[in-house]
């Protein structure tokens, strides 16, 4: 209840722009009905966390709808939701449209998160570096035996979630300068889990996900999502020689830095007072939200302690 109380007292202080006080409110932090909007590649966490709150808070309900980046802050800027679970902050355009409206978006870190690239079980050359990466995405890549000489499989195929998502802009921003201009054996499929479903059955895949899709050990069905695909491997090193150059999307490697293609998750709240959105956010940054973080496979954004008493 501490991160409560101190979000309340901000929500306080900034939130005497772009709000109308004579306006009856029927939500608090804890109780009422609240519309979001959530990155699709984060499903399983957000659902981890939104059934938690609201079994704590039985008056409490949190209606999420998954959907693309794009949409989301679309949905954000027209008021169609009051906070948004994203991978980006806002951008300079968005800024300043909240801005001209006198309103205060409140962004919130809550994770780390990563983007994982998966294959057919089938194909073992489950090792790529990060120049490798860059070739395929520039097209100057084409076949899995330019990748690996004594690779059977034939030309390579790369299929992202969908058009718009956070997984195919984070690639574009990383590994190609910003340029959308993706090679023609680049695809969208409409979700992460089509994408699974595609790998699985096409040899010479190359698929590209939000990892929270697989790094859930809880969950039956993250695990069954394990059972029909391989994850890559990568290396930050341009001629990775070693097995040890070579780091797997996992919170170990996303503490130390290892694994390349990190990313940070946010919530981001357009509400302006102390309603169920502020009180969601503050649920998910404080100690138990972060557990929920941590048992999804993520890496916390606020670390906590525990205390370990030995007789």
């Amino acid at each position: 209840m501490k991160q409560l109380l101190i979000i309340f007292i901000l929500v306080g202080i900034f939130s005497s722009c772009g709000t109308d006080f004579n306006k009856p409110y029927s939500d608090t932090p804890t109780s009422g009905k609240v519309n979001i909007a959530g990155d699709e590649t984060l499903e399983s966490l957000m659902d981890a966390m939104s059934d938690t709150f609201m079994g704590l808070y039985q008056y409490a309900s949190l209606k999420v709808s998954y959907k693309s980046e794009s949409a989301c802050f679309n949905d954000l800027i027209n008021d169609s939701v009051k906070v948004i679970l994203s991978t980006r902050k806002l951008n300079e355009k968005e800024i300043e449209y909240f801005k001209s409206r006198q309103l205060v978006p409140v962004t919130t870190k809550i994770a780390i998160d990563a983007i994982a690239l998966i294959i057919n079980r089938e194909n073992l050359d489950s090792l790529l570096s990060v120049e490798q990466l860059k070739s395929i995405l520039d097209g100057k890549t084409t076949t899995w035996s330019e990748l690996h000489p004594t690779s059977p499989l034939g030309p390579l195929s790369f299929v992202f979630d969908n058009n718009g998502s956070s997984t195919m802009r984070f690639i574009s921003d990383s590994l190609m300068s910003g340029k959308t201009n993706f090679p023609s054996f680049c695809f969208a499929a409409k979700s992460n889990a089509q994408v699974i479903d595609y790998v699985e059955k096409n040899k010479n895949a190359i698929g590209v996900i939000g990892v929270n899709w697989i790094s859930d050990r809880d969950d039956p069905k993250m695990l069954s999502f394990n059972k029909r695909i391989r994850v890559v491997w990568l290396s930050k090193r341009g001629q990775a020689v070693y097995p040890d150059d070579y780091f797997g999307p996992f919170q170990a490697y996303l503490y130390t830095g290892d694994y390349p293609l990190k990313r940070e998750v946010y919530m981001i709240s357009r509400e302006g007072r102390a309603g169920l959105g502020t009180g969601f956010v503050s649920f998910v940054a404080g100690e138990q939200g972060q557990r929920i973080v941590r048992l999804s496979g993520l890496l916390p954004s606020s670390p906590y302690t525990r205390d370990i008493k030995l007789n």
